[in-house]
């Protein structure tokens, strides 16, 4: 008999406390063997952010706050495999590329499974959890930049509903590459 994801894990918010977990889980990330069109952050460039970094960090995204949201899943012996955060754009600010936000939106960052955790359902757990913390507050729209040789993280927006924008972000020091902007309106 198998079981579902749903059943052996727990999608849940970060708890500030778990900043020490929250920081291995991205370091791990940073090493997978996509990191380097998948994240803007170097492991090295993780590796040496102080304590009070990772603190921060996981207080700012922690459950309860307004402004962002980190979403985890923590497998059967606690160990956290999975992540995905949200932050609140506001209109009038601009984005990380320079672009200006022109409504409130959610942006999504720092999607993230172990690899032994990936294709039971567990991301599409994540991303259930992301979505509602967005409709909770009010968002009518969310996106996330992907890298255009990311092809299996483009597959998987797709499969959740997002549907390409047509913006294209291109990326500095990377001569020609880009990342696509995807979005998904509240239904």
């Amino acid at each position: 008999m198998s079981t579902s994801a749903e059943e052996r894990y727990v999608v849940r918010s970060l708890r500030a406390g778990e900043w020490p977990a929250m920081r291995e889980l991205r370091l791990a990330a940073l090493r997978d063997p996509v990191a380097r069109i998948a994240f803007l952050e170097t492991y090295e460039e993780a590796l040496a952010r102080p304590e009070s970094f990772w603190r921060e960090r996981a207080e700012r995204a922690a459950e309860g706050e307004a402004e962002a949201q980190q979403v985890v899943a923590e497998g059967p012996d606690g160990e956290l495999v999975g992540t995905v955060t949200v932050l609140v754009e506001e209109p009038g600010t601009t984005d990380w590329a320079g672009f200006p936000v022109e409504r409130r939106q959610g942006h999504v960052v720092g999607v993230y499974m172990r690899p032994e955790h990936r294709g039971c359902g567990l991301t599409e757990l994540l991303f259930d959890e992301a979505l509602e913390w967005c409709w909770g507050r009010g968002l009518e729209r969310v996106r996330l930049i992907v890298h255009e040789e990311n092809g299996r993280a483009q597959a998987f927006y797709r499969k959740v509903g997002f549907e390409a924008s047509g913006l294209t972000v291109p990326l500095p020091g990377q001569a020609g590459a880009c990342e696509r902007e995807f979005v998904l309106e509240r239904g």
